[in-house]
Order: C-alpha cells, then structure tokens, then sequence
C-alpha cells in the first residue's frame, strides 16, 4: 500500500511526523509520502492557489512542503510530483478535534476531501482535547487508531466515495472506551470577532473562538468524545438537500 499524508499543521507538527513515522513501520505500506503546507494553514478549508505558483521544498526528514493550502499539497502530490498514484489519503494527525461544522473550515478534512476528488479512499484524523485551551499531546494512540482503521480497511474496503473523518480523544491509547460510528453534531453560532488596536492605533480583528456544541446528543461526533470514545464519520461530497427538490420544483413552477 502506497500513502500519502498531508494535514494543515504544516509539516513540521508533530502530528503529522508521529502519523508518518507509525505509517512507515507497517509491514503492509510499501511507501509513504508526506505533502504538507511550510506552515499552519488551520482553517483553509478546500481552498486552491490560483493566482499565484507553488513551490515545493524537499526537507531534511523527506517531507515535501508545499507554498500552499492543503488542498493545494494533496492536489500537487497527486497530479504532479509522485511518479505512481497512492492508494489512499490520510490527512492529520491535526492538534484538536474536527467536530459538527468544524469540518466546513478544516483544512485537514479538505486534504483528505481532495483525495478523495482525485478517486482515491480517505482519511482525516484528529486528536480533540477534553480540556478547553489544553493542546492535545496523546498523539501515538490517535497512530494506533489509524493502524486499526487501515488493518480493518484492508479486508473491508469502503465505497471510494467515502471520507473517514476520525476523531480521537486526547487521552493514552488504554483509557479509549471505543470506536464507534457517528453523525456530525452542530455548535452554536461563533463568539463575536474580538477588536484590538496595532501599535500605531489602527484597528485590528481576530476571528472568534467557534460557538459551543448545540447538537450533541447521542450518535454525535460531540457525545462520543466525551464518552472518551474513538468518533468515526462517514463524509460524502453531495451537498444536495435531495428531500428538498420536489417541495422546490413545485416552488419554482
């Protein structure tokens, strides 16, 4: 099995160097190839560089690091710098959780969203914090789940449609209560965007922390986490609101 690893860290995070260095130990992964922005790119979202070219960097450690998004890093890999075609996508391990709307803005479930526009089966994985403002630091065990999740894929394929959105919570591998399948949550609106002044008075604004979680009930991506359980999410690119196209064809005419 070829890799390709990404995330929106960039690639000096220690996520994506603990994912990789786990990846390259497995018996069955024949190559595993790291694409990943020089810095932080949290919150890109599926956005793509098209005004401006790209540069890629091969590191000390083998990485490549992209002048980019991710997107761009996964859509760069694929179609231009690897020789062969991975067979899968795995984007983290990303320093906090993907939860509920989380994924609309992330740039790590957006990497593995572009392997997945490219034909190939994905991946996003995430380590959440349990304590507001604490970053996460259990990310060996959020290793093991991937190897688990890729061991049981091998023998139980999903659709190549499919985007896998994992969520681990920050805790050592032993005290996980479980793996089990969710739906997104919902939070609450976003805070407000917070006003300061730059040194010469000018007035400056920082985006808001998101809102807490509304929609957290059992089944959500939210209660598994704090159940301490594994979140995994079955994510589909349709955003068509199908039950929707009779009332509006009616509507229309």
């Amino acid at each position: 099995m070829k890799i390709l690893v990404s995330n929106d860290d960039g690639y000096q995070a220690p996520g994506i160097i603990c994912l990789a260095t786990m990846l390259a130990g497995l018996e069955f992964v024949e190559q595993v190839t790291v694409v990943a922005p020089d810095r932080d790119r949290s919150g890109a979202s599926h956005s793509l560089t098209l005004e401006m070219p790209l540069r890629a960097k091969q590191r000390d450690n083998g990485f490549i690091s992209i002048s980019g998004t991710p997107t761009d890093a996964v859509h760069l890999a694929i179609t231009g710098l690897m020789t062969e075609a991975p067979d899968m996508v795995v984007s983290g391990i990303n320093a906090g959780a993907n939860l509920g709307d989380d994924v609309l803005y992330s740039g790590t479930v957006a990497a593995a969203m572009e392997g997945r526009f490219l034909g190939l089966p994905a991946i996003a994985v995430s380590l959440a914090s349990l304590t507001s403002g604490v970053a996460p630091s259990h990310y060996p065990a959020a290793a093991e789940v991937v190897k688990n999740l890729l061991l049981r894929l091998r023998g139980h394929p999903l659709p190549k449609d499919t985007i896998l959105n994992v969520n681990v919570p920050d805790v050592p591998y032993a005290q996980l209560r479980g793996v089990v399948a969710t739906r997104l949550g919902h939070r609450h609106k976003a805070e407000p965007v917070i006003e300061q002044r730059d040194p010469r008075g000018e007035k400056i604004y920082w985006v808001g922390p998101p809102g807490a979680a509304e929609d957290a009930g059992l089944g959500t991506d939210f209660y598994a986490i704090s159940r301490q359980q594994v979140s995994v999410t079955p994510l589909h690119i349709d955003l068509t609101r199908h039950s929707l196209l009779e009332e509006l064809t009616s509507w229309l005419n």
